[in-house]
């Protein structure tokens, strides 16, 4: 990813929801060398922010609702949430939470795009969102799985201003020549009941490696590490809890 800090229109945070907050410290703690701290307020919901040294660099909350998957969610920052809402709801997406306010923290809606895919909306008061990015253990890329390319992309470009770069076999996602993330069209092999979705890329030192210590903490390997050509080395890994996230070799470009 190009970018290495939070800006109006990438991606900025990435949160867990999970069914069991207490086995998702465990587990990501083992294989991201994460450093988790719950909120202790009651009015917080258990919301807990991993750190890697002093900067905060996603978050794990219980389920709120019990219709939420266990899933990993991409927040995008935003100038004004309750502009981009009413421009989400106008490009064809659904506003299902907010906007609302965070304590003093921001201003947070959850959305869907027309495709499906559940995206955040964060516009930064007191917390900005990550405070890094693309090192071992951070947010590094971010992707849409959708069956809907040509309605993604005409939302996105709407809604955010996004760029779009793309060849015939991978579209990618950018901000003023900065690109952040991409888009894979899902195809018969992806099973039906597998929504759109967004899954986050976390940068890491050895991919080989990082997917064997996350089997050995209990989790699976959906995609094998593999090389892409001309770009990184990727696998896509299932927590204990079922969400999915992908890694990628921290010096690799994209």
């Amino acid at each position: 990813m190009k970018l290495d800090r939070p800006v109006a229109g990438g991606p900025c945070w990435t949160e867990l929801g999970t069914s069991d907050v207490e086995a998702a410290k465990r587990f990501y703690t083992e294989v991201f060398g994460w450093r988790p701290e719950t909120d202790p307020r009651q009015e917080a919901g258990g919301y807990t922010v991993a750190h890697l040294g002093d900067a905060a660099v996603a978050a794990l909350t219980p389920l709120y609702q019990e219709s939420q998957p266990v899933a990993w969610n991409v927040s995008f920052a935003v100038s004004d949430a309750d502009a981009t809402a009413r421009a989400v709801r106008a490009a064809g997406g659904q506003v299902v939470l907010g906007p609302m306010d965070v304590f003093d923290m921001g201003r947070f809606a959850v959305a869907f795009d027309p495709g499906g895919a559940a995206f955040q909306l964060w516009q930064a008061r007191s917390f900005p969102g990550a405070g890094l990015f693309n090192a071992p253990g951070a947010l590094g890329w971010v992707e849409l799985l959708t069956r809907a390319p040509e309605r993604a992309e005409a939302f996105y470009t709407t809604v955010f201003g996004w760029s779009v770069n793309a060849d015939a076999h991978y579209t990618q996602w950018g901000l003023d020549g900065a690109d952040f993330g991409g888009m894979i069209t899902m195809d018969d092999k992806f099973p039906p009941e597998v929504p759109s979705h967004w899954l986050p890329y976390f940068a890491v030192e050895d991919v080989d490696d990082t997917a064997r210590i996350a089997v050995e903490a209990g989790g699976t390997i959906l995609m094998e590490p593999t090389t892409v050509p001309a770009g990184p080395r990727i696998a896509v890994l299932r927590d204990p809890q079922g969400a999915m996230l992908g890694v990628y070799v921290a010096d690799g470009e994209g």
